[in-house]
């Protein structure tokens, strides 16, 4: 058992789709607790795959009661194992879903601490009983229905801050008024699941914030109009419920929103909460926010950075400096900041075609991650060695955001002409992981016109505090571009200084060496990742659930904002209002930093893994003729024979990679690679066909689950290798301070490659929304 601590402690939060996890944090922001309840494993009765239902189609539900025995047993958890005691304030973050209260509410104020709370608040509370969650795409007609009504993407963004999405809140509410009307009518409340997991700790309804307001598609936001104020659209209301009436019901279901910018605390621990684990009757309950942006918040970027997370769905954000709504991005007010200081926001570009492609793919095209990422690496950028035959892939299987929100299908082409397959099929998964990443480098480029980030925005490369070793060439090419042909794009492909100066990433791709690689040159930026997850890669590369003993970002970014708000009420230093969070989250972790002597944040509590602040050996990238292996610290390449002879199988057959398959070796090497009943997709698949594998990539199974039925005498069959991770760079002491490490730099060379297939890429793009291909 982890000793216990006679300091304050800060208690983080999140309730993901497949976990409910904790994190405790101490004054300095030290890590001293984890812990989680695992939905499938734990909470077996439930019978949930990945922590969801899936069915045939498109739809992707939870049940709130299991959320509930989850709350129950993680609590006791805690209790058993930490000192209640000393938590002065608890902050978190969930997953986006809804939670349909059933009218009456019952009365959480109430509840007996002799009995768990699941036991009190069973399923028959809710109207909706297995809402869906941020995968589900089943309202993605309303969403565009409710989009029309209000005169299209730019007239909607302009007047909610969002466009149409599959998970947008308004498109749910539409739907189930139009499904289930008999729900409809039994509805009593309606919170978002952040709001929930608050109410349960304060023993009273809690509102949202006013960032998840914003992602709702009901919300106003005043922006920077002088004596406006931001306000639930009674108009988007009554379009959703159909009538006046039934709007303002909708109103009194999601109640008031926080405008403050949360910098206050929403309430105190509830009684049932004191007595039943022993929590100190004066600890303070913060604002719960979304999972992304808690996980957004504890990454504290500058405002030169961009954070790269990738999961179930792929999402990019950055520091913005104004409001400026359009459908090219979604844009929320920053969770964290005082109501005295000027708004800041948080762009953010999601992709939906995320982590099922990338399963998908390598169940196509290979045996296992592992040689997913060796195959990246010896395939050269656009999947081809030639100049003018670069090929391309768009993987839509899913109803996506703008601009693909009509587009959906797999896509290739070859020499710009659209093809079933390539004639190589090495060069797959490349392709695919290009495409995903170009997307973001273009969306990115075009947000740039829009003024969202400001003047400059700080995002020359001198606010970097990792300069690259080629600054002297990018300064030479930043300042002599010929700006006046841009071959037909709003902007200039070359030119690198309007991208974000680092990338920070997150989730179970981020550990992928090709992948990390990938990004930087795509964004002629260094790639950092938190320490805890490095650390957390060494034991499970493949899942985007972190490692046991191990934290999660977001609720260490609920930690954090729960020690902002309770250092500005005890008059801290912390709390003084010297900057915004950011500021004062690095303040905090610097002071630590100097008191410790610079030792490196603790990653987990009791976790197997090793340190991340270790450089990685010299000469330990990736193995490949077309980058710098050198540049980014991938850890040794380490093959087992069989992946190595797939590969080696693959290239005798490809003749060099612009030749191409005779149909007979097509039909070979598709047998000899598929995995589909010989691997784990994800966790709602295990075992089945991946039809339904909608979630986070449950990797760590590479071998098939029926092999016990195998005979005797059959051949055994090899085991993949598993997936060498990405290890820590030398990284600079502001980075490591802050819990950051370097792990892959940019290549100028590479990135100039890459500006060069933006002009086709986005010409290939324009074909596939206008519906000409």
């Amino acid at each position: 058992m982890p000793p216990k601590t006679l300091s304050t402690l800060f208690l983080g939060l999140e309730l993901a789709t497949d976990q409910l996890r904790a994190s405790l944090l101490d004054e300095n922001l030290e890590l001293v607790g984890v812990e989680m309840v695992d939905f499938d494993t734990e909470i077996p009765e439930y019978q949930t795959q990945g922590g969801i239902f899936t069915t045939p189609g498109d739809a992707y539900t939870t049940p709130v009661e299991m959320w509930l025995k989850a709350f129950d047993m993680l609590f006791g958890k805690l209790s058993k194992n930490y000192d209640i005691t000393r938590i002065k304030a608890v902050g978190g973050a969930a997953q986006q879903a809804l939670v349909w209260w059933k009218a009456p509410v019952p009365p959480l104020q109430a509840l007996d601490p002799r009995l768990p709370i699941h036991a009190q608040i069973t399923s028959q509370s809710f109207s909706l009983q297995n809402p869906p969650i941020a995968q589900d795409t089943s309202a993605h007609t309303h969403a565009l229905a409710l989009e029309a009504a209000l005169g299209g993407p730019d007239h909607m963004a302009a007047r909610v801050g969002t466009c149409a999405h599959p998970s947008l809140v308004a498109a749910q509410l539409l739907r189930v008024r139009e499904a289930w009307p008999d729900i409809w009518a039994r509805t009593g409340r309606v919170q978002m699941a952040s709001s929930f997991l608050a109410s349960l700790l304060t023993g009273q309804l809690v509102g949202m914030g006013e960032a998840e307001a914003a992602s709702t598609g009901l919300w106003a936001h005043a922006g920077s109009q002088a004596g406006a104020q931001s306000h639930w659209d009674e108009g988007v209301m009554e379009i959703v419920g159909g009538s006046r009436e039934e709007g303002h019901r909708i109103w009194s279901w999601l109640g008031d929103v926080d405008i403050s910018g949360g910098r206050r605390r929403i309430g105190t621990i509830s009684r049932y909460m004191v007595e039943r684990y022993g929590f100190d009757p004066e600890a303070i309950i913060t604002p719960f926010t979304s999972d992304y942006l808690s996980t957004y918040l504890s990454l504290c970027p500058s405002p030169s950075d961009a954070v790269l997370t990738f999961g179930p769905m792929d999402v990019m954000m950055a520091p913005a400096a104004n409001y400026v709504p359009t459908r090219l991005f979604s844009l929320f007010p920053h969770p964290a900041q005082d109501a005295s200081e000027k708004k800041r926001y948080v762009m953010m570009l999601t992709s939906r075609n995320a982590d099922v492609p990338r399963a998908l793919v390598r169940d196509m095209y290979t045996k296992s991650w592992s040689a997913f990422d060796r195959l990246v690496a010896i395939v050269p950028p656009g999947g081809s060695i030639g100049l003018d035959d670069k090929l391309f892939s768009f993987w839509l299987l899913q109803g996506d955001t703008y601009p693909f929100a009509h587009v959906k299908g797999i896509y290739r082409f070859e020499t710009g002409v659209k093809v079933n397959e390539f004639r190589d099929l090495r060069a797959n998964p490349r392709c695919l992981l290009e495409s995903q990443i170009l997307s973001f480098r273009v969306r990115w480029s075009r947000t740039i016109p829009t003024g969202v980030f400001g003047t400059a925005a700080g995002r020359a490369r001198n606010a970097n505090n990792t300069p690259s070793p080629i600054a002297g060439a990018q300064q030479k090419r930043a300042t002599g571009v010929n700006n006046s042909n841009n071959m037909g794009l709003p902007f200039d492909p070359y030119d690198y200084a309007p991208l974000p100066a680092r990338i920070i990433a997150t989730g179970a791709a981020a550990n992928f060496p090709s992948i990390a690689n990938l990004a930087g040159d795509v964004f002629n930026a260094p790639v950092l990742m938190p320490t805890t997850q490095i650390d957390a890669a060494q034991v499970v590369p493949h899942r985007n659930a972190p490692a046991p003993g191990f934290p999660s970002r977001a609720a260490i970014g609920g930690a954090y904002i729960a020690r902002w708000v309770w250092g500005k009420e005890k008059g801290t230093p912390a709390g003084t209002g010297r900057g915004g969070f950011e500021e004062e989250v690095r303040r905090l972790l610097g002071k630590r930093w100097a008191a410790t002597g610079g030792a490196a944040l603790r990653t987990n509590i009791n976790g197997p893994g090793s340190t991340s602040k270790a450089p990685s050996a010299a000469g330990s990238g990736a193995s490949t003729p077309y980058g710098h292996g050198a540049r980014s610290a991938l850890g040794s390449t380490i093959l087992v024979e069989e992946e190595e002879e797939e590969i080696e199988e693959l290239e005798r057959n490809g003749s060099g990679y612009t030749v191409g398959f005779s149909e007979t070796d097509v039909t070979r090497i598709r047998t000899m690679t598929s995995s589909t009943s010989g691997t784990t997709m994800s966790g709602s698949t295990l075992g089945e066909a991946p039809s339904t594998a909608f979630t986070t990539p449950d990797l760590g199974a590479l071998t098939s689950p029926n092999a016990s039925s195998q005979s005797a005498d059959a051949a055994p069959a090899a085991t993949p290798s598993a997936l060498q991770p990405v290890t820590a760079m030398p990284t600079s002491d502001a980075e490591l301070q802050l819990g950051l490490a370097k792990v892959a730099e940019p290549d100028v060379d590479a990135f100039m490659s890459y500006a060069a297939l933006v002009p086709e890429y986005c010409r290939l793009e324009g074909l596939l929304v206008k519906g000409i291909v």
